[in-house]
């Protein structure tokens, strides 16, 4: 199923040449030649693999800002992409980073802490979630015993991704490859929900990209690091299995656009309607609480 088109073309900027838009980001070369690439967070959202005709103010803004962050707390892990973030074009900055150009590995890389989504469906028809076999009686939103890699298929833009077996992972990429795509995802994993649960926070889940930036080099951390967007924040003091948890994520979205109100069935083939300006400002309300939380701080933004 396509994405519909994104609302609004991406920006000229001074120096450099777009490239590429996914769902959410617009890439841009620089003129002068150099290895490196501008990644621009924008404010659109995507469900359910569309992107949607509606804008959240100030969500690029968000994802930039928590993804800087947590470059910060994962520095001594694993190497990122970053460059800087300060010496962009003024009409961006914000909600760009100057990043090194990688050769992307064809796997998106999650972690799952806790049953749902996704995995939730996998463990309901298999019993287990990419493979990996788990006990009885796990429910919507059960801690699991141990966090888990489970990876998936990266697909063409505006397809789903699938998940896969870890055996699937090194089929691809080799088995060394494969080693170390988990055990970084799941470090990350580790150190990301430390410390969101210092500050009252469950990362239930995460989706990390990774690559590298010469060929047989380092694994190097990629686009965007536990956001609302690629991860699920659940408010610790509210978490209760069996049931949907409340969350600081994009969740709010999806739940409106299954519910009658929208009037719009997944199934049929149809792009979302636009999200009531009731739904835009409740979801850029988590947003910004979800970087309240962990940082401590209040993000400035227009309104």
């Amino acid at each position: 199923m396509p994405s519909a088109p994104p609302v609004a073309a991406p920006p000229a900027l001074p120096g450099y040449r777009h490239v590429y838009s996914g769902k959410v980001r617009d890439l841009y070369q620089p003129l002068d030649g150099s290895a490196e690439v501008l990644v621009v967070a924008s404010d659109r959202i995507s469900a359910y693999d569309w992107v949607l005709p509606t804008t959240i103010p100030g969500k690029g803004a968000v994802l930039t800002a928590l993804t800087l962050w947590w470059f910060d707390r994962l520095a001594d892990l694993v190497r990122t992409h970053l460059i800087s973030a300060d010496d962009v074009p003024p009409a961006v900055r914000g909600r760009a980073m100057r990043c090194r150009r990688l050769q992307m590995v064809p796997v998106e890389c999650v972690a799952r802490g806790y049953l749902t989504g996704s995995g939730l469906a996998d463990y309901r028809t298999s019993g287990g979630v990419c493979g990996i076999s788990l006990p009885a009686g796990l429910i919507d939103g059960s801690r699991l015993p141990e966090p888990l890699f489970t990876p998936a298929s990266k697909a063409p833009h505006g397809e789903h991704d699938e998940n896969i077996s870890f055996a699937d992972v090194v089929a691809l990429v080799g088995a060394d490859e494969a080693d170390a795509l988990r055990a970084t995802t799941l470090a990350v994993y580790a150190r990301a929900e430390q410390v969101a649960r210092e500050r009252g926070l469950v990362v239930a889940d995460t989706k990390l990209e990774f690559g590298h930036a010469e060929p047989g080099g380092p694994l190097v951390l990629g686009d965007e690091v536990l956001t609302p967007d690629s991860s699920r924040f659940w408010p610790a003091e509210q978490w209760q299995p069996g049931r949907a948890q409340p969350s600081f994520d994009k969740q709010y979205v999806r739940d409106w656009l299954t519910s009658p109100a929208s009037g719009w069935r997944r199934d049929s083939g149809a792009p979302p309607p636009p999200l009531p300006e009731e739904v835009v400002e409740r979801t850029r309300d988590r947003y910004l609480e979800a970087y309240r939380r962990l940082t401590g701080s209040s993000l400035p933004l227009g309104a």
